[in-house]
């Protein structure tokens, strides 16, 4: 079923059906803020969506990524976000989401990119590469939930803050 899928950048007519997936995707999920599409209206006005990609299947957009970049207390740079992460009920546990992620952080590691941090299930994130790092802090959250990928090997030091659009509502 997913040999068509498409991995593509979203255009500005995708805004609209991006919302809608990303509202879908986190309904019913207890550990969501379920203002997941507000975040990605903000970072969007912010211009601070680094990598933003859709899942097209039959002409229709299933899933969305979004890779922004974060901030660590160390001064480190070139370190990013990745979340959210959208993929319509429907089609979820088919391999949209990794699809969305395997090309987000291929083409994030292209750009020469240090690193990408994630907060969510460990055992998920663990098969792309993500692990989580005692000294790499996401204040308030139980370090298992906050997993980092090193481009590079090399792992910094300190809290971590995503942008203000991560507060939208």
């Amino acid at each position: 079923m997913l040999q068509n899928l498409i991995i593509r950048n979203e255009s500005l007519a995708d805004h609209a059906a991006i919302s809608h997936v990303i509202e879908q995707a986190f309904n019913d999920q207890q550990y969501s803020s379920h203002t997941e599409q507000f975040i990605v209206h903000a970072l969007r006005d912010a211009q601070q969506l680094t990598i933003v990609l859709v899942a097209v299947l039959n002409q229709e957009i299933v899933g969305h990524i979004a890779i922004s970049p974060v901030s660590i207390s160390s001064a480190v740079e070139g370190w990013f976000g990745l979340g959210p992460i959208a993929v319509s009920p429907k089609w979820q546990h088919h391999g949209v989401g990794s699809a969305l992620i395997n090309t987000a952080l291929k083409q994030l590691k292209a750009t020469g990119a240090a690193g990408c941090v994630v907060l969510g299930d460990p055992h998920f994130y663990a098969q792309f590469g993500f692990q989580p790092i005692n000294h790499l802090i996401l204040d308030g959250v139980p370090a298992e939930y906050f997993q980092a990928l090193s481009f590079d090997g090399k792992f910094p030091q300190g809290i971590v803050t995503y942008h203000a659009a991560f507060s939208a509502t």
